[in-house]
């Protein structure tokens, strides 16, 4: 019997812990040590060690990206000897430095970036910007996800891109302006013990907050899966060469680090006419991502942990189930810019979960009374079955029947905007 513990308080540090949940290997809570958000800082890493020495667990998996970049890794393995699920501070550059990740990719020639100059002075911003022509703006550091910014959308002329270049130098110390790709995300996450990945499913996530692709960005509003565990407009080709390229990315940086890259490779990719592009690494589960492949995973994942802790992880099959899935989120009312919060939400509508309905908790507290919306995105639900219309026909009977001042888009998983997707794919590619 093993005592696996978390970090994080959110719809993928909940399909974690109903993961180790499904092992026979685990009795009992699953706690976390640290909800990721209360505190920051050198505070956070001491909240943390002080609920390690508390529940002493086996290993730890840390969910969201800021305790990584904070260095938690490196506290609870350099102070208590407990071996983690997530890379330490220096690897996990990989997410927090887009400056560091563009260079690593150009110093390794490992394919995937797109055309791209890093800033860290005011000099020639508006010229590459005008030399571009179409271009997007990112800062070098975190932002959850909601600091980039795309010509024609947010920033209508060279002189615009070079002023929000400026404005983003004042508080990161630098600012990455790349080429405006055209074509279709998809993201692959691979689990990585450093010498070794295994693949998990393609996936297609939705940033925009409403339907038809409309809206401001968001943490994610939603995502499906097929049953092949690819995409209707991704060749097994490219889904290969996206492999290929975290296998690569993780020998890389092990190579420039000196440091084993124990954790999950998130790569967030764009099929274009001119090829496989990389957009962004992430350095630990997606979300929501994670609700979509943790929900298939028939290999135990205490064992998956194990193999990655020991460098084991080419000796483990790792096992999907061939399903589809759809998850949807419901969100407050105002999300993502003015959400409501401190309001009460029903689930007495909702149908029972089974094996093919999966609730994911996040920004919710349960009270007394009953469950209340703190702000953000509140409960992933996701859909599983045999193809892509009985996975969002779940889903949708679920997201929809929570009561309360919530929305959700309907339109993830629907038959028109996954053929509507691959029919830009088409265009684009000349098929």
């Amino acid at each position: 019997m093993v005592k696996p513990a978390v970090i994080g308080h959110d719809g993928r540090t909940s399909a974690l812990v109903a993961a180790f949940r499904r092992s026979p290997r685990v009795k009992g809570e699953v706690p976390c040590l640290s909800t990721g958000r209360a505190r920051v800082g050198g505070d956070l890493v001491e909240d943390v060690l002080a609920a390690a020495r508390e529940h002493r667990p086996d290993f730890v998996v840390i969910g969201p990206e800021g305790p990584l970049a904070l260095g938690v890794v490196d506290a609870l393995q350099g102070k208590l000897g407990i071996p983690c699920i997530g890379p330490t501070r220096k690897l996990a550059q990989l997410e927090s430095s887009k400056a560091f990740t563009r260079g690593l990719l150009r110093r390794h020639n490992i394919p995937g970036n797109p055309e791209h100059r890093v800033f860290r002075s005011l000099d020639g911003l508006e010229d590459y910007c005008r030399e571009l022509g179409d271009f997007v703006v990112k800062p070098d550091g975190l932002t959850a996800g909601k600091g980039v910014k795309v010509s024609g959308t947010h920033l209508q002329s060279a002189r615009e891109g070079a002023e929000y270049a400026a404005e983003v130098l004042r508080t990161h110390p630098a600012a990455v302006i790349e080429e405006r790709l055209d074509g279709e995300e998809f993201s692959l996450q691979s689990f990585c013990d450093g010498a070794h990945v295994a693949d998990m499913v393609v996936v297609q996530d939705h940033k925009r907050a409403f339907e038809g692709d409309l809206g401001p960005n968001t943490g994610g509003m939603g995502s499906y899966s097929c049953p092949d565990h690819r995409l209707p407009f991704l060749s097994e080709e490219a889904r290969r060469a996206a492999s290929a390229i975290n296998a690569a990315v993780a020998a890389a940086i092990a190579e420039e680090t000196g440091e084993t890259y124990r954790g999950i490779l998130y790569g967030g990719f764009m099929l274009t006419r001119q090829g496989l592009r990389l957009l962004e690494y992430n350095a630990r589960f997606g979300d929501p991502e994670a609700l979509n492949v943790l929900s298939l995973l028939k290999t135990d994942l205490v064992d998956i942990c194990e193999a990655i802790v020991r460098g084991t992880l080419d000796q483990l099959p790792v096992e999907f189930a061939p399903l589809a899935t759809v998850c949807k989120y419901v969100v407050p009312e105002g999300y993502p810019d003015h959400p409501v919060t401190n309001t009460r939400i029903s689930l007495g509508r909702v149908p029972a979960e089974s094996e093919r309905l999966k609730y994911y908790f996040a920004a919710v507290e349960q009270r007394a009374e009953g469950l209340y919306l703190t702000g953000s995105r509140a409960i992933g639900f996701v859909g599983i079955g045999p193809d892509l219309a009985q996975a969002e026909a779940i889903a949708e009977s679920a997201a929809s029947a929570v009561d309360g001042p919530v929305f959700h888009r309907k339109d993830i998983g629907t038959a028109a905007l996954v053929q509507q997707r691959s029919e830009h794919m088409r265009r684009l590619l000349g098929a």
